[in-house]
C-alpha cells in the first residue's frame, strides 16, 4: 500500500518560490513517482483557488493573516483545513522552521504519525527561539522521525544533537529530480548579458539574501578580469550593485530574477557556480545539487552546515573559509588556470549527484521514511 502523505509548510507554489518550497516539490515529486500519493499544505496572502493540482501533489491554501519575522500565521480556517488534511492521511510530514506549525500540531492533534524535516537552527531570529523554545521542544518530542539534510549539520546543530531527540534523527540528503527541468535553455539570456560563446564566467544563482556572502564575491571581483554573473533577485539587490560600482567590479553582471530556461542555460554554460554564504541560515543550499546535476563545479565556504556535504572539498569543487574575499578570489584563479580541474571536479560533482542527490535517491529514501513512519 502506497502512503498518503500531508507536508505542510507556510508558503508553496504558485506563490513567489524558494530553495525550501524547490525542496518539498522535489521530495513530493520523487516520492509519487514511487507511488505516494502527496498533498501540501499551505497558507498564502490569497489563497484563490483554494486547492489546486499540481503534478507532485495536491496543494491546499488556507489565508496567511500575516507574516512577521518570516513566520506566516493562519486563522481559523488553518486549523479546520490542516485538521481535515490530516484525518485524510497516513503520514504527516513538517518543515522546520515555522513556529505556527508547532501550533498547528498542538492544537490539532493529529492521529495520523508525524515526521519533521528540520532545515535549520533558528539563527537571526534568537528573540524568536528564546520564546518559541517550550512549544519547539514538544513538537520535536512528538515526532515519529526527524530528518536532518546532512551529517555534518545533525552533528553541529545544538537541537538535533541534543540528547532528548537525537535517537530519532535520520540523515536523508535533498535531492533533485531531474527531469524537473526543462529540457532545453534559453540561451537568449548569455546574449542579453554581453557573455560570448565559450567565454568561462562564474555564476552565483540564488536570492539576495543577507546570509549569501555577496559583499565577499563582489571584493573578490574586483581583483580578476573574469565575468561573475549574479542571477536571482531580493532585499540586498540596490546595494549590492552600488557596492560593486564603487569597487569597480565592473566584470560582475546582475541578470535579475531569471526564468527556469534562462537558469538551465545559465548552469550549462558556466565555468563553476560559486556559494559564498557566510553564516549557518545557509543550511544546505539547494543551488549545489543543482550545479552538480549540470556537472560543474563548485566554490562554497566552511560554515558548518550542509554545504560542505554537498559540495566534497577537492573532489567536486574547493571549500573555503567564510567572510574571506581573498579565499575565493584564490579558489576561481584555480579553476581558471589549472587545466582541466573545473572538468574534472564536474564529473565527480555529476557521479556524486547521481548516487546521493538525484529524484531516485531522494524518492526512496522518503518513501522508505513515511512506510516505516506510518506502518504502511
Amino acid at each position: 500500500m502506497n502512503p498518503a502523505v500531508l507536508h505542510v509548510y507556510r508558503t508553496y507554489f504558485p506563490d513567489p518560490p524558494g530553495g525550501l518550497q524547490e525542496a518539498i516539490r522535489q521530495i513530493a515529486l520523487s516520492t509519487a513517482m514511487l507511488g505516494a500519493r502527496n498533498t501540501v499544505f499551505t497558507l498564502s496572502p490569497q489563497p484563490r483557488p483554494a486547492v489546486i493540482e499540481r503534478p507532485e501533489a495536491t496543494v491546499v491554501r488556507s489565508r496567511s493573516w500575516a507574516a512577521p519575522a518570516s513566520c506566516d500565521l493562519g486563522g481559523p480556517d488553518a486549523f479546520r483545513e490542516f485538521a481535515a488534511c490530516a484525518r485524510r492521511s497516513d503520514v504527516v510530514h513538517y518543515l522546520f522552521p515555522w513556529p505556527f506549525l508547532d501550533v498547528l500540531h498542538a492544537v490539532s492533534r493529529p492521529r495520523a504519525p508525524a515526521v519533521l524535516t528540520y532545515i535549520s537552527d533558528v539563527v537571526r531570529q534568537r528573540w524568536l527561539n528564546a520564546a518559541y523554545g517550550p512549544l519547539m521542544w514538544r513538537t520535536l518530542k512528538d515526532m515519529r522521525f526527524i530528518v536532518a539534510n546532512a551529517p555534518s549539520y545533525a552533528a553541529t546543530s545544538p537541537v538535533l544533537s541534543h540528547p532528548a531527540i537525537r535517537d530519532k534523527v535520520r540523515v536523508i540528503p535533498l535531492g533533485i529530480e531531474e527531469s524537473s527541468y526543462p529540457k532545453q535553455g534559453d540561451e537568449r539570456i548569455l546574449e542579453r548579458l554581453g557573455i560570448a560563446s565559450g567565454e568561462p564566467f562564474f555564476l552565483f544563482l540564488g536570492v539576495l539574501r543577507y546570509y549569501k556572502g555577496l559583499p565577499f564575491l563582489i571584493q573578490a571581483a574586483s581583483k580578476l578580469k573574469t565575468r561573475i554573473v549574479v542571477a536571482g533577485s531580493g532585499h540586498e539587490s540596490g546595494a549590492l550593485q552600488q557596492q560593486a560600482r564603487q569597487a569597480g567590479a565592473d566584470n560582475v553582471v546582475f541578470a535579475g530574477q531569471v526564468s527556469e530556461a534562462e537558469k538551465v542555460s545559465l548552469l550549462q554554460s558556466c565555468l563553476a557556480l560559486v556559494l559564498p554564504s557566510h553564516l549557518r541560515s545557509e543550511a544546505y543550499g539547494m543551488v549545489l545539487v543543482e550545479a552538480s546535476m549540470f556537472s560543474k563545479p563548485m566554490i562554497s565556504c566552511e560554515i558548518g552546515t550542509g554545504t560542505s556535504f554537498v559540495n566534497a572539498h577537492e573532489q567536486t569543487g574547493l571549500v573555503v573559509p567564510p567572510e574571506s574575499p581573498a579565499a575565493l578570489e584564490q579558489a576561481m584563479r584555480t579553476l581558471l588556470s589549472e587545466h582541466g580541474l573545473a572538468a574534472r571536479m564536474g564529473v565527480a560533482a555529476r557521479q556524486r549527484y547521481e548516487s546521493m542527490f538525484s529524484g531516485p535517491a531522494l524518492g526512496r529514501a522518503y518513501l522508505e521514511l513515511f512506510r516505516e513512519a506510518g506502518m504502511v
